[in-house]
């Protein structure tokens, strides 16, 4: 969708170093090799389309199997002391090398790329002092479910996390790259480390010695925190005492020790079997985090044993990939049972075939992803879904409950000994090296009349991909009585939004991946989703079908709901479609972060209630008209007046976080039409 918003630009080139990554449409079914050609047959077009538009406009393009963007970022890109963007929310992964790396939707990346300024509002910062050292069990992702647990998901929202102390050198490159890169779960802008050794190790295996040389050098100038600074807020932690833990269900703040996680799972009906266990994912798929787990893998191989629960693996990387079936983590994890999935984001983000549940069935799976909404692995409102690290996940595969407790409990041998599993064990950066694994970058044309040459089709009969439209500018007129479509209760992310899995596919098709719209929200008004009534007809239908209704009668509608709106992932579609289906704007008792600006970016009005207790006042049959909106300015509430069915009105303030510059995409219609009338002005003269 980035790419679609920078052709409809105009604009020949893009102006900084970008890239494209393709790990989004592999769906996880047989295995990586043939689930990889399924994906290249089944998504031929939108891959040529994305090889092709990259090729043309100047784009670095990693082609499918190439792994998940963060850990070629990671592999490639990331460096102390970089500013980085990228659309998706766990672009922060970088910070485990030191970077400023931040998650956003793809307008603000199409700004980036065409050379404009990307502006962010000032961040607090929150200081998170590590003391003490990591070992036995503990891992980093421990680190990050702790401040989790601490923050909740909406703790860190407007704030940059940043580590320090002298608890930060006992943590891996990697693992401190696990640590930020799950910090998009509580809200957090970005996270980041200071500059240490363990960096300058993994910069050395990556083959950028210079930099990590480079960056030695500036290291208590420019890459440490400095000597007395003030934090927003301080958190502790003493990794001596920190203990595994794992988070869930159904939200990644949900903490409980391991060690209490079977007495816990009993007192809250949490089903008790693990039906799947998978590690991987961009969170957790770097050569430590397979080698530790491999090595709680071998110890059950030594005692002839096999996992009692189905087991997937996920290697972040080509380049991970190969070096793991080189070095023989991959056949240990796979004699036990497991699966080795192709290098992409697979059932992380919905892309599982899975079928050994019936939707609806109460079920658990145990991952080491970062994200456990409801249905988002597999789309089964019934998944218990617990994060935590790929050696525990590896150890409760074994045991195949959630009241096994791999830290005490013992499992039983083939030959009918009883053993406990020891702690975890392994390098951070292979002893060989890395192996590469396939070539699968393509860089583009440095000629320019050579990427003028490249062709670049959409047909206008595809259902994948779609070229935009520009939407209508306002009409300098207040909004009245816009109708509430749906009003939201509870939890609302971007999955509920607009959902992930199969829908992916129609990613490039704005129209088609409309219909995905609020299907998974919370009718405040039934308790059910996907179905509200249509005010025109009186008709309870799908949530895409009256707004599309709506729209054909001209009939702009609002939304609300209720606090951190749009958590999760920075799915820009989220934003998108209710705009493309007629809506004009969004009201809530707060926003998460990136959604709140991609709203803004498509000319949707964000707005949150001054007084979180009128969300009760509005009703799913109410009209809300927005008025004063040619005196829309920075810090102005907005005046809102809602009729209720029986003709009575009450009025409300709503606020805004609009600066100058985004009340002009608001007038636009949309930041890149105020893009296009940017560069007709600058043509002109």
């Amino acid at each position: 969708m980035a790419m679609l918003q920078f052709i409809s630009s105009g604009i020949e080139q893009v102006a900084v170093p970008s890239t494209i990554h393709c790990d989004h449409l592999i769906e996880a079914q047989t295995g990586g090799k043939d689930d990889l050609a399924r994906a290249k047959d089944i998504n031929k077009e939108v891959y040529d389309f994305l090889a092709t538009a990259s090729a043309k406009y100047g784009v670095g393009f990693w082609k499918p199997g190439s792994g998940i963007i963060h850990q070629i970022v990671l592999e490639n890109y990331a460096f102390p002391g970089l500013l980085l963007i990228g659309t998706d929310s766990h672009t922060p992964n970088g910070g485990g090398l030191g970077g400023l790396c931040i998650g956003v939707g793809g307008a603000d990346a199409v700004d980036v790329m065409a050379g404009l300024p990307w502006e962010l509002k000032c961040p607090k910062v929150i200081g998170v002092k590590l003391t003490g050292e990591m070992s036995g069990w503990t891992s980093a992702k421990d680190v990050i479910l702790k401040v989790a647990g601490l923050l909740t998901v909406k703790g860190g929202t407007g704030a940059i996390m940043e580590y320090h102390g002298p608890g930060t050198e006992s943590i891996s490159c990697t693992g401190m790259g696990t640590i930020c890169n799950m910090g998009a779960e509580i809200g957090a802008t970005t996270s980041i480390f200071p500059f240490n050794e363990r960096m300058r190790r993994y910069l050395n295996a990556t083959n950028r010695k210079e930099i990590g040389d480079a960056a030695a050098h500036y290291r208590e100038q420019l890459l440490t925190p400095d000597q007395g600074c003030q934090y927003d807020q301080l958190i502790e932690i003493d990794l001596n005492k920190l203990e595994p833990l794992i988070n869930g269900p159904y939200t990644p703040d949900l903490m409980t020790r391991v060690s209490d996680l079977g007495e816990t799972a009993k007192k809250n009906g949490w089903p008790l079997e693990i039906k799947v266990g998978l590690i991987g994912s961009c969170t957790n798929s770097s050569y430590e985090d397979m080698e530790r787990s491999a090595s709680i893998a071998q110890q059950a191989l030594d005692h002839g044993i096999k996992a009692k629960s189905s087991f997937t693996i996920t290697p972040g990387s080509e380049q991970v990939r190969a070096t793991i079936t080189r070095d023989g983590q991959a056949q240990t994890l796979s004699a036990i049972g497991g699966m080795v999935l192709a290098n992409a984001c697979g059932p992380c983000i919905g892309q599982w075939n899975r079928k050994d549940v019936k939707k609806g069935e109460k079920n658990t799976i145990v991952t080491s992803y970062n994200r456990n909404f409801t249905g988002r692995n597999d789309a089964n409102p019934g998944t218990h879904c617990f994060v935590t690290s790929p050696e525990i996940v590896t150890a409760l595969v074994l045991g195949g409950r959630l009241d096994f407790n791999p830290l005490k409990d013992s499992l039983t041998g083939s030959k009918g000994e009883k053993f406990q599993l020891q702690a975890p064990n392994g390098k951070e950066v292979p002893p060989k090296g890395y192996d590469p694994g396939e070539d699968t970058y393509q860089e583009p044309p440095k000629q320019p009349e050579k990427r003028r040459a490249v062709s670049v089709h959409v047909d206008a009969a595809s259902n994948r991909l779609q070229l935009l439209s520009p939407f209508a500018r306002w009409d300098k007129k207040d909004l009245v009585d816009l109708p509430v479509l749906i009003k939201i209760k509870g939890k609302c992310t971007t999955d509920h939004i607009s959902a992930a899995g199969p829908w992916l596919k129609y990613r490039g098709h704005l129209d088609n991946i409309s219909n995905n719209m609020f299907i998974g929200a919370i009718n405040a008004e039934n308790g059910e989703a996907n179905k509200l009534k249509n005010r025109l007809t009186g008709e309870y239908q799908p949530v895409p079908d009256v707004a599309r209704q709506y729209k054909a009668k001209g009939i702009g509608w609002v939304a609300v709901g209720d606090d951190n709106y749009g958590e999760g992932s920075s799915r820009e579609h989220a934003a998108l479609e209710p705009r493309h289906l007629g809506g004009r704007a969004i009201i809530v008792k707060s926003f998460a972060r990136i959604h709140e600006t991609n709203l803004k970016k498509q000319g949707m009005l964000p707005l949150t209630f001054n007084n979180p207790a009128d969300y009760d006042k509005i009703q799913p049959d109410d009209t809300i008209s927005l008025t004063g909106l040619a005196g829309l300015a920075p810090g102005k509430p907005v005046k809102a007046v809602i009729k209720h069915k029986d003709g009575k009105k009450e009025e409300i303030s709503l606020n805004h976080s609009f600066n100058d510059q985004q009340i002009e995409w608001f007038k636009a219609g949309s930041a890149l039409n105020r893009m296009a009338d940017v560069f007709a002005a600058e043509a002109k003269h």
